[in-house]
């Protein structure tokens, strides 16, 4: 193996080691720590919420004190239930708010009898978390009596379902009557459509505000390569902000402006998203404010509209309050239209090999029946689509085994003279026709597809709860076994003890991961160099440790994907006439041992 091989492996090395050591050394141990947070926040007093942007006024709601429960909270208001395929909850005829909604389809573990997701939440409950639409006015004389958090709206619906629509109704009693009619489809998207009727002897001028508002820091799935946080298009651009990055920026308020859009906030598989007219000019802003419990709100201001008197003026905006599902998301982008929605999905900057990746292993899973087959079926894929360059690449590598005694010699021949070494060794090159750097392609082609693969599993909710065989019921989560507590028969969790516990998720595909690594490196003779050598050797461990809490389905498709290269290598060695070197490598390490 040449000099560049070795090189370029190493550094693809220390690269997962990176990430491996950011997820587990500094990421994960953030997740208990927010979550205490939460739990703090959840005991204290709620600030007031935000305002509008300051060309516009608005009343602040009271501060008010949090009940004890959901139920208490829910109970603050009158209510119109929500039921469909994929959705439970309500809607607080108190203000209007979208501010109760729990995913039917997912629960919180893989126990089928634990809980369904809770994503909104009123104001007043635990970990407040909801959807507000409404109006604001830039009169500061004369300006009309608008609804507000505390109004009440009236209507004669018992219940919002899909073949169901409910119409919200407030008459300001100075002559402009607010309606309101929302309907929902059968995923997560409810279509909320604004009517205002002058009836007034003055024309009036408004604006449509839609926003989404969160209290308390929420935990965070922990992965560096994951955003959770802002998010949203406007015009044209992505935009995402983290809630702890959103504190650097100028009173802690970042502001866009464009045609169309919309803008939310995201958890891993979950996110709540306020979407007005596409084609109409908006401003949004991300913000967040209050002391020991920060609120961050996401909110979009239409330009104003004049209502003449005798007029109605409609504004029809979308809340989307449900899972990422990538079909779904898909599919609202064509109707009704969100710009760019599939980017409420973290693809990342090799957009154009996870979508791609993520399709391919979808059709795989709906043509096997189980994602884990299609991880392994995706990695043959890969292997057959880059075989003649892999193919290449080893029989480079091969030709530079059978001239390494020439190499040995010129070494011994030119003693400390590099210059003339390497020159000798280029011309030696040149005339066996070996290409040192080819060796380097099966690398360079394998770490995109492998961040790609990890990249669909940390970020899409397909992969959420999916199961291979045997202990493995989740693939998108760590291996659960452990040989530290001696796979579940000592009573306690390795990966809880304080600061090296992210390092002791040592379970049985984590070692296979290892083992398959370790064979792979005895594919090939050790590094001349000591420090090599030393690295080379550790790699397999260092690996082992760092990658152990990975996702069990990455460490599936690295496992496999390192045996199917010893096999690969091997074929192309021995029609080669290249020694094989396998068996003679295991038997010197043993011998040491």
């Amino acid at each position: 193996m040449s000099e560049n091989v070795k090189n370029m492996i190493l550094a693809a090395a220390l690269s997962l080691v990176f990430i491996g050591l950011w997820d587990y050394f500094y990421a994960f141990p953030e997740i208990d720590k927010q979550r205490r947070a939460q739990t703090q926040q959840e005991q204290l007093a709620k600030v007031p919420q935000l305002g509008a942007p300051e060309r516009v006024t608005a009343g602040q709601p009271p501060v008010k004190a949090a009940p004890k429960s959901l139920a208490q909270a829910l109970a603050l208001s009158p209510r119109i239930a929500i039921d469909t395929r994929s959705i439970s909850g309500s809607i607080a005829l108190k203000g209007g708010r979208i501010d109760d909604v729990s995913l039917k389809n997912y629960r919180e573990t893989v126990d089928p009898s634990s809980p369904i997701i809770t994503l909104l939440s009123p104001e007043d409950g635990p970990s407040p978390y909801y959807a507000e639409l409404g109006y604001l006015t830039a009169e500061t004389e004369n300006a009309p009596v608008l609804p507000t958090t505390e109004t009440l709206w009236t209507t004669d619906a018992d219940g919002l379902t899909t073949a169901k629509p409910v119409t919200l109704t407030w008459d300001n009693g100075h002559g402009l009557v607010f309606k309101r009619v929302i309907s929902v489809d059968d995923e997560y998207l409810f279509t909320v459509k604004d009517s205002v009727e002058n009836k007034a002897g003055a024309p009036i001028t408004l604006f449509n505000y839609a926003r989404v508002s969160r209290v308390g820091h929420p935990p965070s799935a922990g992965y560096a390569a994951l955003h959770e946080g802002f998010v949203g298009v406007v015009g044209e651009t992505g935009e995402e902000v983290t809630y702890d990055k959103i504190e650097k920026e100028d009173n802690a308020v970042k502001t866009y402006k464009g045609v169309g859009g919309w803008v939310g906030l995201t958890d891993k598989y979950w996110a709540a998203v306020v979407a007005p007219d596409q084609n109409l000019p908006m401003e949004a802003r991300y913000a967040s404010m209050g002391g020991a419990v920060k609120t961050y709100q996401a909110d979009t201001v239409s330009d104003q509209k004049t209502i003449e008197p005798g007029k109605t003026a409609e504004t029809t905006t979308y809340v989307f309050a449900g899972a990422k599902v990538v079909d779904v998301l898909d599919a609202y982008k064509t109707n009704p239209g969100l710009k760019r929605f599939d980017l409420l999905i973290d693809w990342g900057w090799f957009y154009f090999i996870t979508r791609p990746m993520f399709r391919l292993i979808d059709f795989l899973y709906k043509l096997l029946g189980n994602f884990g087959l299609a991880i392994l079926a995706v990695t043959v894929i890969v292997k057959l689509a880059f075989l003649p360059l892999a193919n290449k690449s080893y029989q480079s590598i091969a030709k530079m085994k059978a001239i390494q005694p020439r190499i040995k010699e010129l070494k011994e021949k030119y003693g400390d003279d590099k210059h003339k070494f390497n020159m000798e060794q280029m011309e030696l090159f040149k005339r066996e026709k070996v290409n040192p750097a080819s060796g380097c392609l099966p690398v360079i082609v394998q770490i995109p597809v492998f961040f790609s693969l990890y990249k669909v599993l940390v970020v899409t909710i397909e992969m959420r709860h999916a199961p291979f065989f045997g202990w493995i019921r989740d693939l998108s989560a760590p291996d659960p076994t452990n040989v530290f507590n001696l796979f579940g028969v000592l009573p306690f969790d390795p990966t809880h003890v304080a600061i090296f516990g992210p390092y002791l998720a040592l379970g049985v595909w984590p070692l296979l991961m290892g083992g398959s690594m370790w064979l792979q490196m005895k594919m090939n003779p050790e590094p001349a160099d000591e420090i090599q050598k030393t690295m080379f050797a550790w790699m397999p461990v260092i690996f082992t440790f760092t990658m152990g809490g990975f996702a069990s389905g990455l460490l599936i498709y690295w496992t496999w994907n390192n045996l199917l290269s010893i096999v690969q290598q091997g074929v192309i060695m021995k029609r080669a006439g290249v020694r094989f070197e396998f068996w003679d490598n295991l038997r010197k390490t043993f011998q040491r041992a």
